[in-house]
């Protein structure tokens, strides 16, 4: 059965909307309002899992939109919605030249605001010029609201209380105020005349479906007012689309589900796909369609059709597909050269190619689009990458990241992708560091966490390693021993004293050593070190009481060049201030004698 016979005449496809927000903010419960459906519950920690796509045909959202969207103002078919998870960029979903979505709704929760997830949204959004509508979620969740299930924002705001208004407008206008700050200018979407030059605020509730109807309605608006000739297809033309996830599926083997934003692919036609090596070149075994408002991607009940036309989204069975990649593209060849397809997909391939150097970690996505993603968050935090690539990660990965020369690069991050059993095992024999997490902040941010870790743990080791410097006074009336070793009280004025180390005393700008500390003792307990401030009695092996030191002697660890010259330029911001000034007498004293010494 053709699912294309009745569309034959009609040029004008489907809007691709994608929904965006930080997680938690409510997007997949938005997305369950609009469908009616209960897609959430079904996920693991209510937290979207993977990207779907979902048709909701123009006879739906006026139902749903009741008197606010008339279907004979509009001549587009409805809207295609793309689910992204929330901690998914939507850069994974691309066209030719830039993002898949025509227009996208970021979903923020009226209570938190702006968060790391609806900023990185924000920046998407604007690198990829996708207009879009912000929906502010859970309103029903303020003070004193009083809810009217699915009603349109302004018939359920004007039957509020004062106060619940009030604070409802206080939270919109702190909202709007984000997001001039983040260089957009916004406002309610009642108050907007110039939707290009502006965004639209939808108050709404996912919980309770109030202002629902007002976010189809502006979405409706947009595509129809600004967007129409964009929708205009050669819709019986060879189909262009994207591959959106690559799964096994009983029966049929590898299968990709894809959105098709151009076109009509058919059951039998030779397909080129986006491939980790190569494109594939592959003819469809099976075209499968989920039955209407339903997700692919929570759909297991699939119709079996002849023929797509754009925009859907559908399953493609086909073989060798394994090496197929979310994100990529996919084309008919129908009757173009193949070669000329090959090259087309090539072309696109390379658009998201990511730059890498001959030194840095080793990234590791699920998708074309959010590896891209991932190295550009990276680059901004000028984290350098060596390697990146789609899919697990595997021991060659393991393999690939020893070849780091610095230890804070021996690590791989992974986005959304799972670390196979032999690759942990190479990897903690190779002391690589694997990171594994599906928010792209929250990898870079452990990774800056273990360099900073990383780098400390260097530091110590290099203070532990150090002559600290210390200046310290022998106390009249407190020798205990004049030598073999010399035993006297001391008190330390600045600086960390520690055993073993060289003892000299200034005689002019020229420090002359006098001996090495064998042990320091305070009130009877043996120490390996005293401080600034601190009184102690110190075993001096080499002088005699009375010949080489005497009462009252100002005495210092000798400190070697190389040591001071370290302290000066590498590590004063890890000693304490006191050492900070033992060092810097013990240097200008030094200087006075050569003023190159330690630099």
């Amino acid at each position: 059965m053709s699912d294309t016979s009745q569309d034959e005449t009609r040029s004008l496809r489907t809007p691709i909307v994608a929904v965006l927000g930080h997680v938690d903010h409510g997007k997949t419960s938005l997305l369950d309002k609009i469908r009616g459906s209960t897609v959430i519950e079904g996920e693991a920690g209510a937290i979207t899992q993977h990207i779907g796509a979902t048709a909701v045909p123009l006879d739906v959202v006026s139902k749903v939109a009741g008197q606010l969207v008339d279907p004979a103002d509009f001549d587009l078919p409805g809207l295609l919605f793309i689910d992204t998870p929330g901690h998914h960029s939507f850069t994974t979903l691309r066209s030719r030249g830039g993002a898949l979505a025509d227009i996208a709704i970021l979903v923020v929760d009226v209570n938190d605001g702006f968060q790391p997830q609806t900023e990185e949204a924000i920046n998407i959004l604007t690198q990829s010029q996708t207009p879009f509508i912000v929906a502010a979620n859970k309103i029903d969740t303020v003070p004193g609201w009083k809810p009217n299930e699915n009603a349109p924002i302004q018939v359920t705001y004007d039957d509020q209380s004062d106060r619940a208004r009030s604070k409802l407008d206080e939270q919109l206008y702190e909202l709007i105020g984000e997001l001039s700050d983040a260089g957009f200018s916004a406002d309610l979407y009642w108050r907007v005349q110039d939707f290009q030059n502006n965004v639209g605020v939808v108050p709404v509730s996912a919980e309770t479906g109030e202002g629902v109807p007002d976010v189809l309605t502006v979405l409706m608006g947009l595509a129809q007012r600004y967007m129409r000739q964009d929708m205009e297809i050669d819709v019986a033309g060879p189909g262009a689309g994207t591959v959106l996830e690559v799964k096994e599926e009983k029966g049929f083997g590898t299968t990709i589900d894809v959105v098709l934003y151009d076109g009509t692919v058919e059951a039998d036609e030779t397909i080129v796909v986006g491939g980790a090596n190569d494109p594939i070149v592959t003819d469809v075994r099976a075209l499968l369609k989920p039955r209407p408002l339903a997700e692919i991607r929570t759909e297991d009940r699939f119709e079996q059709v002849d023929s797509i036309a754009a925009a859907a989204g559908l399953k493609i069975a086909a073989p060798d597909l394994d090496e197929a990649m979310a994100g990529a593209p996919v084309r008919v060849v129908r009757d173009r050269e193949i070669e000329d397809v090959i090259e087309e997909v090539r072309a696109e391939l390379a658009e998201v190619e990511v730059a890498t150097q001959d030194e840095g970690i080793v990234v590791k996505a699920d998708t074309l689009g959010s590896l891209e993603a991932i190295v550009s968050a990276l680059e901004e935090a000028e984290i350098p990458v060596m390697r990146a690539e789609v899919g697990d990660v595997a021991p060659r990965d393991v393999s690939v990241a020893t070849t780091a020369a610095e230890d804070k690069h021996q690590t791989i991050l992974a986005f959304n992708v799972d670390v196979l059993a032999d690759a942990e095992v190479a990897a903690d024999q190779q002391d690589v560091r694997i990171f594994a997490r599906d928010v792209i902040y929250q990898l870079v941010e452990e990774f800056d966490e273990y360099v900073e870790e990383l780098e400390r743990a260097q530091q110590q080791t290099v203070l532990d390693n150090i002559t600290r410097p210390a200046r310290f006074r022998i106390l009249e009336d407190h020798v205990f021993r004049q030598n073999d070793p010399a035993v006297v009280g001391v008190e330390v004025l600045s600086g960390t004293v520690r055993k073993n180390a060289n003892v000299a005393k200034f005689e002019g700008n020229e420090p002359k050593r006098v001996g090495n500390v064998k042990g320091i003792q305070e009130q009877g307990e043996d120490v390996d070190e005293a401080r600034s401030g601190n009184r102690v009695s110190v075993a001096i092996d080499g002088p005699t009481v009375g010949r080489q030191i005497e009462e009252g002697d100002e005495l210092w660890i000798e400190l070697p060049e190389k040591h001071a010259k370290i302290l000066e330029q590498e590590l004063d911001d890890d000693i304490p201030v006191d050492e900070l000034e033992a060092l810097q007498m013990y240097l200008d004293k030094q200087r006075k004698r050569d003023p190159f010494w330690g630099k």
